[in-house]
C-alpha cells in the first residue's frame, strides 16, 4: 500500500509539473503571437505544427502510443494557438459531416466553426474576410476528385495552406428496437458519395429498401433521427449528435477509405522538406501540348502525385489541367520548372505549397 502512494505522489508531482510546463509554454507562445502580430505573419504555421509532430513521434519510445502521443500534442498546439488568436474557420456542413471533423483536427476545439451549405459557401466566407480559413473535401481514395472543390479554384484567390487526410469509416445508424436491428428498415438516407463508397454492402445487407438522397452524412443522420424506420449512412459522431444506434460498422466496400481535404486561406506555408504544390494551367490547342506539359516535371525530377482536367466552361473542349507534385514552389528547381512549364501554357496559377499529408 505504501509503494501504491509512494507512486501516486510521483504521478501528482509529474502532473504538477506538466501544468507548469504548459503554463510557460502558454506565456511563450503568447509573446510569439505578439510579434507575429506586429510584423504580419500568419498564426497558422502548419508547416511548424507537422514538423514539430514528426519530431515526437520520432522521440517518443513508449509506452504511450505514437496516436496518444500526438493526440494530446495536438490539443496543446490548438489551444495554445487560441491564446494567440481565435480562428474562426468555414466548413462545408453541417455538425458531425466529415469535414467537419477534419476542420476539428486541423483546428481544435478552441475555434469558432461557421458551417455553411455548399463548397461555393466555404470560398466565399474566407475571400469576404467572414472566416479565417476554409476547409473542404478535394477527393477520395475510392471515389476519386470532388470536382465541385477544383472549379472554385479558377476564379478563387485564395491558396491552399494545408492538407489532412482522414481515414472514413461509414455506419449504418437508426433506431436499433424500432427497426429490429437492421430487418425493418423501409428507408435509407445517404449523400451519394458514401453510397458509393458502400454499393456493394448495401446491395447486398438491404434488398429493397428505398435510397433517399440526403444533402450530406449529417442531414441523413439528422432525417433517419425523425423516421423510426429509417437509416443513415454517416459517422459515428453523426449518430452521437442526433441519438441514433450503429446498426452495423465499418460498411465502406473498400477498407482504405481516405478523403483528402484542404485547407484554404491567405497564408503562404514555409518549405519543411516534405511539402506538395498544387498549380491549374491551360495549355496552347497544338499537337503535342499535352506532352510538353509533362516535360518539365521530367527534366527537373519532380513526382506528380495527381493530375485532373476539367472543361474551362468558356469554351468547348477546352480544358483546364489540375496537377499535384512533390515540392515547394520556393525550390529552385520548382520555379525553372514552372518558369519553363509556362511557355507551354494559355496561362499557370500556382494554387498553394504546403506541408503534405502524411
Amino acid at each position: 500500500m505504501n509503494s501504491l502512494k509512494r507512486l501516486r505522489d510521483r504521478v501528482d508531482h509529474v502532473d504538477r509539473s506538466l501544468l507548469e510546463l504548459l503554463t510557460q509554454r502558454g506565456r511563450l507562445v503568447k509573446a510569439i503571437g505578439a510579434i507575429k502580430e506586429e510584423s504580419g505573419q500568419s498564426v497558422f504555421a502548419p508547416e511548424r505544427e507537422r514538423d514539430l509532430l514528426a519530431r515526437l513521434k520520432e522521440k517518443n519510445h513508449g509506452p504511450l502510443p505514437a496516436e496518444a502521443i500526438e493526440s494530446v500534442f495536438r490539443e496543446v498546439i490548438h489551444s495554445c494557438r487560441n491564446l494567440q488568436k481565435a480562428f474562426r474557420v468555414a466548413y462545408f456542413g453541417p455538425q458531425a459531416t466529415f469535414t467537419h471533423q477534419a476542420a476539428l483536427r486541423c483546428f481544435g476545439r478552441g475555434a469558432e466553426y461557421l458551417p455553411v451549405r455548399a463548397i461555393s459557401d466555404v470560398f466565399a466566407e474566407v475571400d469576404k474576410d467572414r472566416a479565417d480559413y476554409g476547409v473542404v473535401p478535394i477527393e477520395n481514395s475510392t471515389e476519386g476528385v470532388v470536382n465541385h472543390t477544383l472549379d472554385m479554384f479558377m476564379d478563387s484567390r485564395l491558396s491552399i495552406c494545408a492538407e489532412l487526410e482522414l481515414p472514413i469509416w461509414h455506419y449504418l445508424l437508426g433506431n436499433a428496437k424500432a427497426c429490429r436491428g437492421g430487418k425493418g428498415l423501409k428507408t435509407l438516407y445517404t449523400h451519394y458519395q458514401p453510397l458509393a463508397q458502400c454499393r456493394l454492402w448495401v446491395e447486398s445487407h438491404l434488398p429493397g429498401v428505398a435510397v433517399v438522397e440526403a444533402s450530406s452524412t449529417a442531414d441523413a443522420a439528422r432525417r433517419a433521427a425523425e423516421n423510426p424506420r429509417g437509416a443513415a449512412i454517416a459517422s459515428r459522431l453523426a449518430g452521437e449528435l442526433y441519438g441514433l444506434d450503429v446498426l452495423a460498422s465499418r460498411i465502406e466496400d473498400v477498407t482504405h477509405n481516405f478523403t483528402r481535404f484542404l485547407v484554404i486561406g491567405s497564408a503562404l506555408p514555409a518549405r519543411t522538406g516534405r511539402d506538395k504544390t498544387s498549380i491549374m494551367f491551360s495549355v496552347k490547342d497544338r499537337v503535342g501540348a499535352l506532352f510538353d506539359m509533362l516535360v518539365p516535371f521530367r527534366k527537373y525530377r519532380l513526382n506528380m502525385t495527381k493530375i485532373e482536367s476539367r472543361p474551362t466552361r468558356q469554351r468547348a473542349w477546352e480544358y483546364l489541367f489540375f496537377v499535384d507534385f512533390l515540392g515547394h514552389r520556393s525550390e529552385p528547381r520548382v520555379q525553372k520548372a514552372l518558369a519553363l512549364l509556362e511557355r507551354s501554357c494559355v496561362f499557370l496559377k500556382i494554387l498553394g505549397s504546403y506541408p503534405r499529408s502524411e
